[in-house]
């Protein structure tokens, strides 16, 4: 008898490690561990090793309505790498002062330091902001202005990176910065690979509006369906007002006001936003020349390309593929 057994690489890759605590985040916490903690064995040996580590005495509180147990206590983060506060307790709770010591020390020593949504008030907290850009999700970006007034508070962007020390907005754009990470440690191929893996669009950049004005579509209206399918599989195609309506077998107006129920935007605003995608989605796959990108994703011209890609990413075409493709990573890399 044949037995196959399946034999996982020992990781020796940076160590993450998640702060636990009383009234833990459960989803901010779950996005660290499903990233940095579930087994990548494509990744090879060098990638991410994770851990987390209590800062109170267990068991402690989860939202979700369940307790938690800590392996480890804060000694752990001494072999940290990487430590990543996934929120906090309340914006209005302080941050113990053996925490605050243990997160300076380990900065000291050269690891980064990582936030998601309200624990950029634990890394506030630590004073290693000072004299830095962060951003927390915009509900507490006033708060956290007012308490700590030598931090310029970016209530803008979905990340922001100071002196090793990265803070991120709400819980999406935590998923973002962890993408931000793994690019910088192992290129734009291992986290574009991440980011198929959890299901996720290109990849959004830090500066990129926390606000997305990209309205969620309604139910209605649900007889346009097979048109959007079929724009977005033929987005070089020239797609009239009237040639959608036709597609629909629809008047103009009557086109016109169902498309509005169903996407929530215009037909042509609408396709701006598609188009756009699809020219992100290109220009993550490689180099390539630009005027193409643009005719393939039925912007006709370069010049076109660039003033939509501009006002919706605020960077340009060019830009955004040599920070996603040509630019060399600071750390690590891994073959995938």
């Amino acid at each position: 008898m044949t037995i196959y057994v399946n034999i996982m690489p020992i990781l020796t890759g940076p160590l993450v490690v998640a702060l636990l605590y009383d009234g833990l985040c459960t989803f901010e916490f779950g996005i660290v561990a499903e990233i940095f903690g579930l087994s990548r064995p494509e990744m090879g040996p060098e990638w991410y090793r994770f851990a987390s580590c209590g800062v109170d005495e267990g068991p402690m509180r989860a939202h979700g309505g369940f307790f938690i147990m800590a392996e480890n206590g804060l000694e752990m983060l001494q072999q940290a790498d990487i430590v990543v506060v996934p929120g906090w307790k309340g914006v209005d709770i302080p941050v113990p002062d053996t925490l605050c010591r243990q997160l300076r020390v380990v900065h000291e020593r050269g690891a980064r330091l990582a936030s998601i949504c309200s624990g950029a008030f634990v890394l506030a907290a630590t004073g290693l902001l000072s004299g830095g850009t962060a951003t927390t999700h915009w509900r507490y970006a006033d708060q956290l202005r007012a308490r700590y007034p030598e931090i310029a508070v970016d209530d803008a962007s979905l990340y922001r990176e100071h002196n090793r020390i990265y803070t991120s907005a709400g819980s999406a754009a935590g998923i973002d910065l962890i993408i931000e990470i793994i690019r910088q440690d192992f290129g734009a191929t291992a986290a574009n690979s991440v980011a198929r893996r959890l299901v996720m669009p290109a990849h959004r950049m830090g500066g990129q509006a926390q606000f997305l004005e990209r309205p969620v579509a309604h139910r209605e209206g649900l007889e346009i369906t097979p048109l959007l399918e079929n724009v977005r599989a033929n987005l070089a195609m020239n797609w009239s007002v009237e040639r959608m309506a036709g597609e629909c077998r629809m008047s103009i107006r009557t086109f016109l006001r169902r498309f509005c129920e169903a996407t929530g935007q215009t037909p042509g605003d609408w396709l701006v936003d598609e188009r756009v995608a699809e020219a992100q989605r290109l220009l993550c796959q490689g180099p390539a020349n630009i005027e193409s990108v643009a005719l393939a994703s039925g912007f006709g011209s370069s010049h076109t390309l660039r003033h939509h890609f501009r006002k919706r990413l605020g960077i340009s075409p060019s830009e955004y593929q040599t920070r996603f493709i040509s630019e060399q990573p600071v750390g690590r890399r891994v073959s995938v």
